[in-house]
C-alpha cells in the first residue's frame, strides 16, 4: 500500500512552499515557487493572483516529484496564507479585477489616517484592530473605488472578494467554496470578533457589500474537495484553514495560554496564545483569533515586523553585497562587535508598538571604518532588536513573564542571529526539528479536520526538539545596545512627512 501524505501549503509573500509530511509527521519532501513582486509606484506593493495559483500547482508537484509520490497519495490539505493581501474577481470569468494587493502595501495610509481619527475606537473594538492600511479592508475599498465598473460589477453580484486562502480553495474546487477561517478573517479589519462575522458597521462605512464576503469556518473542517480538472487530477479533501503566524503558532504546539513563538521569515511575527478571552493591548500590540474549532475561538496578541529577512534580500538583491543569505553569519562573526552601526529597516513604515507609516529606512553611525561586514552585521542585529521591542510590550500588556521563545522560520538556520537573539532578550530560545511550521501548523489543522487527531493535545506531543539557546551576553552590554537601537529608531520615524 502507497505511503498517504499530509500536505500542507505555505502560501507566502514571496514564494509557495508546499511540504508533504508522512503519518509520523517526519517532513518527506518540500517543493517551492518564488512569486514575483510587483511594485507599480512607490510604497505600493502587488501580487498577480493567477501567478499565485501557478506556483501553488507548481510546488504541489515538485514535492510529489521528489518523493515518487503521486497526487493520490495526499491525504488531505491544510493551507496557510500571507494574511492580509486581498483579491477581488469576478466569479463568472474567474478573473481577478486587479492584482492582488499586498500587506506590505501602504497606498491607503492617508485614507486610514483620515479614518482613524473618527472611527478608531470603534474599530479597536469590534476587530481588536487598530485602523491600518495593512489590513484587507481599506484594500477591497481601493479596488472598488479604482477599477473601471467594480462598483456596478458589486452591485450586480458579480464580485468576490478574499484574503489568499479563500482564493486558492475557490480556484481548488472549480468556484463550488467561497470559505475563510476565523483567524485569516480576523486580519481584515471587517471581522467583529466577539460575535464571529462580519460587522455590518464596518462594512457599510467602507461601502464593501457582504455579497462579496466569504463564509466564515472553523479552522478545521471539511470545507470541499478539490476539483480534478483544477487540481492535478484528483479530488482530496481540503480540510485546515489558517492565517500563517497562527498556522505558526499551532504547529510550535503553542496551545496552552502564555506559550510565546516568533516566525522568521520576509517580516517577523510573534503571537501569544491568550486562551478563550481577547486581551487588548494598549500599546500597539493587535488583538487577533489564533483558530476557532468547535465554534470556540482562541486568541492571541500579534506582534508583527514588516522588514527583517526581506532586509537580507535587500543586501542581496539591492546593494549587491552578498551574494547569498547563508554568507551572513560568517561575516557578522567576523567582526568583534557592530562597530556602532545600527540599522531600522523601514521600507514600508514601522510596524508594532510603533505604527508609523512614514517611518523610512535609516543606517546610522556610520564612519570611514564601517565595511560592508559592519553593514550585515547591523541588519541581522536589527532583527533581534524589533523582536525584542515587542517581546517587552506583550509582557507588559498580557501581565505574562515570558521565561523562553519558540522561534522559527528560515533564519532560524542563521547562527549568528539566534544567539544575538537569545542574547539581547536574555532568555533561552527553542528550536524545533521542522523549521517550516506555517505549513506544518496547516497540515495539523488538516488532519484535525478529517479526524485523523482526536485533539489538539494530541497535536502537541508531535512537537521535536532541536536545538536549545542559552543567553551569554551582559545586562549592562545589552542595555548599551538597546539604547542606542532606540535612538536610531526616533531618527527614522514620520520622514516621509518632513
Amino acid at each position: 500500500m502507497a505511503d498517504k501524505y499530509y500536505l500542507g501549503l505555505d502560501q507566502g509573500t514571496t514564494g509557495c512552499t508546499a511540504i508533504l509530511y508522512n503519518d509520523r509527521w517526519q517532513l518527506v519532501a518540500r517543493g517551492y515557487k518564488e512569486l514575483t513582486q510587483i511594485y507599480p509606484q512607490a510604497g505600493w506593493v502587488e501580487h498577480d493572483a493567477m501567478e499565485i495559483w501557478d506556483t501553488v500547482l507548481y510546488s504541489v508537484q515538485e514535492a510529489l516529484d521528489k518523493t515518487h509520490a503521486q497526487a493520490a497519495d495526499i491525504r488531505c490539505i491544510g493551507i496557510d496564507n500571507e494574511g492580509e493581501s486581498v483579491v477581488v474577481w469576478d466569479k463568472y470569468t474567474g478573473r481577478p479585477i486587479y492584482n492582488a494587493i499586498v500587506w506590505q502595501d501602504r497606498r491607503t495610509a492617508r485614507y486610514s489616517d483620515s479614518l482613524a481619527e473618527t472611527y478608531g475606537e470603534m474599530v479597536r473594538e469590534k476587530t481588536g484592530l487598530m485602523i491600518d492600511s495593512y489590513f484587507s479592508a481599506t484594500k477591497i475599498k481601493w479596488i472598488l473605488d479604482n477599477v473601471d465598473s467594480a462598483r456596478d460589477l458589486m452591485k450586480n453580484g458579480r464580485l468576490l472578494a478574499g484574503t489568499m486562502d479563500t482564493w486558492l480553495v475557490w480556484k481548488m474546487t472549480h468556484g463550488r467554496v467561497h470559505v475563510t477561517d476565523a483567524s485569516t478573517a480576523s486580519r481584515t479589519m471587517l471581522l467583529n470578533i466577539h460575535s464571529g462575522d462580519w460587522d455590518d458597521d464596518i462594512m457599510a462605512l467602507l461601502d464593501i457589500d457582504r455579497s462579496l464576503m466569504p463564509e466564515i469556518c472553523n479552522s478545521a473542517a471539511l470545507y470541499g474537495y478539490t476539483d480534478p480538472m483544477d487540481f492535478l487530477g484528483v479530488r482530496i479533501p481540503i480540510s485546515g484553514l489558517l492565517v500563517d503566524q497562527q498556522a505558526a503558532l499551532f504547529g510550535q504546539a503553542c496551545i496552552t495560554p502564555g506559550t510565546i513563538k516568533t516566525t522568521y521569515g520576509t517580516g517577523c511575527f510573534m503571537l501569544m496564545n491568550t486562551g478563550d478571552a481577547p486581551v487588548y493591548s494598549p500599546n500597539g500590540i493587535l488583538t487577533t483569533v489564533a483558530w476557532q474549532l468547535g465554534g470556540k475561538k482562541t486568541f492571541a496578541l500579534d506582534g508583527g515586523i514588516y522588514i527583517t529577512g526581506a532586509a537580507v534580500q535587500w543586501l542581496r538583491d539591492g546593494l549587491k553585497i552578498i551574494n547569498k543569505a547563508s554568507e551572513t553569519a560568517p561575516m557578522a562573526y567576523s567582526l568583534k562587535d557592530n562597530g556602532g552601526v545600527y540599522f531600522v529597516p523601514a521600507f514600508s513604515g514601522l510596524a508594532a508598538p510603533h505604527w508609523d507609516s512614514y517611518a523610512r529606512g535609516m543606517i546610522v553611525g556610520l564612519t570611514g571604518g564601517t565595511t560592508r561586514e559592519h553593514i550585515v552585521r547591523a541588519t541581522l542585529e536589527s532583527t533581534a532588536y524589533q523582536v525584542k521591542d515587542i517581546l517587552d510590550v506583550m509582557e507588559k500588556d498580557s501581565g505574562v513573564s515570558i521565561t523562553m521563545l519558540r522561534c522559527d522560520g528560515g533564519a532560524t538556520a542563521n547562527e549568528f542571529l539566534m544567539q544575538f537573539q537569545s542574547d539581547i532578550l536574555g532568555i533561552p530560545l527553542e528550536i524545533p526539528e521542522i523549521a517550516e511550521t506555517t505549513s506544518l501548523g496547516a497540515a495539523y489543522m488538516a488532519a484535525l479536520g478529517i479526524g485523523d487527531f482526536t485533539s489538539i493535545e494530541e497535536i502537541g506531543g508531535t512537537w521535536k526538539l532541536a536545538r536549545h539557546l542559552e543567553p551569554r551576553m551582559s545586562e549592562d552590554e545589552r542595555q548599551s545596545l538597546l539604547h542606542n537601537w532606540h535612538r536610531a529608531v526616533e531618527r527614522s520615524k514620520h520622514w516621509e512627512e518632513n
